[in-house]
């Protein structure tokens, strides 16, 4: 049901493609020659998570020891950023499966 409604989204958005803080990441980390799996993913972003979360998610794709830090924190706020960021890792996975 969650990628259903992630899918109707991103029909809404349509196909204007503008880099976002995720999108930018991807592409940096160069870890895919396929730009348009990082666009894909900055979709699903787009349609799951704030625009601070994304920032705060992008800087994983330099420093994956700060996933590590917020997905073990005790802290509130980290663990209600922890829940959303893996909604939008699974959402990103299914929809942007090739």
């Amino acid at each position: 049901m969650k990628t259903l409604v992630i899918a109707a989204a991103l029909t809404l958005a349509g196909s204007a493609a503008f880099a976002g803080p995720i999108d930018s990441a991807c592409v940096k980390a160069g870890r895919t020659a396929d730009r348009g799996l990082c666009g894909c993913i900055q979709q699903v972003a787009d349609a799951t998570l704030s625009r601070a979360d994304q920032r705060r998610a992008a800087k994983f794709f330099t420093d994956p020891d700060m996933a590590q830090d917020v997905r073990m924190s005790d802290s509130r706020s980290d663990e209600d950023f922890w829940l959303r960021y893996k909604g939008f890792a699974e959402a990103a996975e299914a929809y942007c499966a090739r």
